[in-house]
């Protein structure tokens, strides 16, 4: 997969680089609308590209443990553990409660 294919991965939240005057300007709105939590850098992006669990890249963009995840979103942490390294998917109610703690929509954390 090419670099730029990768950067629009769909559960990627990046912007491409303004190439003139309209999109810049267009740029600076949606910054100044917009929380800047809510966007990965290039190397989570990147983590995402390469099969990296969203719960994990997003839960460490958001800077909280396991532990403070499984707090927020009532889902344990065993579970947590268990969806971020693959050995379970993850059920839609637990997927529901990450993406509410985390902020997120639900797509953002289920893998292409």
């Amino acid at each position: 997969m090419s670099g730029k294919k990768a950067m629009k991965k769909r559960n990627a939240r990046v912007f491409r680089q303004p190439h003139g005057a309209e999109d810049l300007a267009d740029a600076r709105r949606v910054l100044a609308a917009t929380k800047r939590e809510d966007y990965l850098a290039l190397d989570e992006a990147d983590r995402l590209a390469k099969g990296e669990s969203p719960v994990r890249v997003w839960r460490e963009h958001r800077k909280l443990t396991m532990q403070a995840l499984a707090a927020k979103s009532g889902v344990p942490q065993p579970y947590i553990s268990e969806i971020e390294t693959g050995k379970k998917p993850g059920s839609l109610k637990a997927t529901a409660a990450l993406a509410k703690a985390l902020n997120l929509a639900i797509d953002d954390l289920v893998r292409a």
